[in-house]
């Protein structure tokens, strides 16, 4: 394959990639329509329809939403792997755009009962799940190989730029709509990325796809790869903690700031921002990943754990920036590593995987720190949320310094990533 000329590789990555700025624009449409519904229908819990339950309400509909990743992960690699990537990634994008286009619409006509919102939860739950770990399969059949590096920095900081958007558009749009309103938005976001990917060509399916080779169980991907298992069940951990703010902080702001969804959506705009953030420098840290991914873990365990000792809206913001700094960093370090370490074969089932090993605790966090919440105050689980994360940062730390040795005999060993690789 012939160099690129030189005015071609000065233009931005999406504009000398067409079809991967055609499908970005789709990633950005669905991946915060998801995080819209999510924040918006927990605020529409907390704030309007609960009860005496709202904690336990809003953890249970977090729980809903967080299955269809772990439970189908077999299967989501499976149909990643057998079917054409633009007809997955358009399908579940039309799924989830139907649904949520007739809940609104049963919404609208007072005929939506609180079970149906949780169903709802569920499709578009699922249809999410197969939608991302497809689009990070898809990336090679859709950049030259000069910019697939770059093509997964870029696609790892839209989750942040859409999770930024959609948390910050949720809250509002529940206060002004109800659950239909934030419906309707959904609904159409997922239709008009359905159109935009449908229309656009794979430019390199042929080179990415090749000869279909034997299709290894997700069990035998994670034997082959000793090191990448022990981290995901560290991250897995941490997610008990981490993942429990989209619980906590809806109750905070209700039972501490006794405020409204424009604070709830000022809470996610700064953990958005902060994941971008986190995003654009991580991959110009010094240091191994193994290294920058426990400091973050134990620095997000004191920003969680600030608005527990001091309570007030500056202190929740400066958490929420903080924590999504980390975030964003450890995501694009540990990722961007993946990218390179795991065979090319490997990558659709092990991007399954990787969603539901990480995405495992999240169901038990939801639904325990919902169910704590309505017996401890919002204060206190702040704190139990940094202190939990304390030996999950420890216990990383020692996996690394363990690892050192091996490190330079075999392939599955951390190394440092390159700057240009994960930006």
């Amino acid at each position: 394959m012939s160099a690129a000329p030189a005015h071609e590789r000065r233009l931005p990555l999406v504009l000398r990639n067409p079809s991967f700025g055609r499908v970005w624009a789709g990633q950005l449409l669905t991946q915060a329509a998801s995080r819209m519904f999510q924040v918006g229908a927990v605020w529409w819990l907390v704030g309007f329809a609960g009860g005496e339950h709202r904690g336990l309400d809003s953890g249970l509909f977090l729980m809903v939403s967080t299955l269809p990743a772990v439970a189908l992960a077999p299967v989501i690699a499976r149909i990643v792997a057998r079917h054409a990537h633009r007809t997955v990634l358009t399908s579940a994008a039309t799924v989830a755009g139907a649904v949520a286009l007739t809940a609104a619409v049963l919404a609208y006509a007072g005929a939506l009962p609180m079970a149906a919102a949780y169903a709802v939860g569920l499709v578009l739950a699922g249809c999410q799940a197969v939608f991302d770990p497809c689009l990070t399969t898809s990336v090679p059949e859709l950049v030259e190989d000069a910019d697939i590096e770059s093509a997964t920095g870029f696609e790892l900081s839209t989750q942040s730029v859409a999770g930024l958007c959609g948390g910050l558009l949720g809250p509002l749009v529940v206060d002004a709509g109800a659950l239909a309103g934030v419906t309707a938005v959904c609904g159409a976001a997922y239709l008009l990325a359905a159109l935009l990917i449908g229309s656009t060509r794979f430019p390199h399916r042929g080179s990415a796809d090749g000869p279909a080779p034997e299709r290894r169980t997700l069990r035998r991907v994670l034997a082959g790869l000793p090191f990448i298992r022990r981290v995901l069940v560290c991250f897995a951990a941490a997610n008990v903690f981490t993942t429990a703010v989209y619980v906590v902080m809806p109750l905070y702001t209700q039972q501490v700031l006794h405020a409204t969804g424009s604070t709830v959506a000022s809470l996610e705009t700064a953990l958005g921002a902060g994941t971008l953030l986190g995003s654009f420098t991580g991959g110009r840290l010094p240091g191994r990943p193994i290294t920058v991914g426990s400091l973050c873990l134990t620095l997000m365990a004191v920003a969680l754990g600030l608005p527990g000792m001091f309570a007030g809206h500056a202190a929740a913001l400066a958490s929420m920036a903080v924590a999504g700094w980390c975030v964003g960093v450890i995501g694009v370090r540990f990722v961007a590593l993946f990218q390179r370490l795991v065979p090319a074969d490997d990558k659709p089932a092990f991007f399954a995987v990787m969603q539901g090993v990480l995405g495992a605790t999240f169901p038990v966090a939801s639904l325990v720190f919902g169910a704590l919440g309505d017996r401890l105050t919002a204060t206190t689980l702040c704190l139990a949320q940094g202190a939990g994360l304390v030996p999950v940062a420890l216990a990383l730390w020692w996996l690394g310094s363990r690892a050192d040795a091996a490190e330079q005999h075999t392939t599955d060993a951390p190394a440092p990533v390159p700057a240009g690789e994960a930006s």
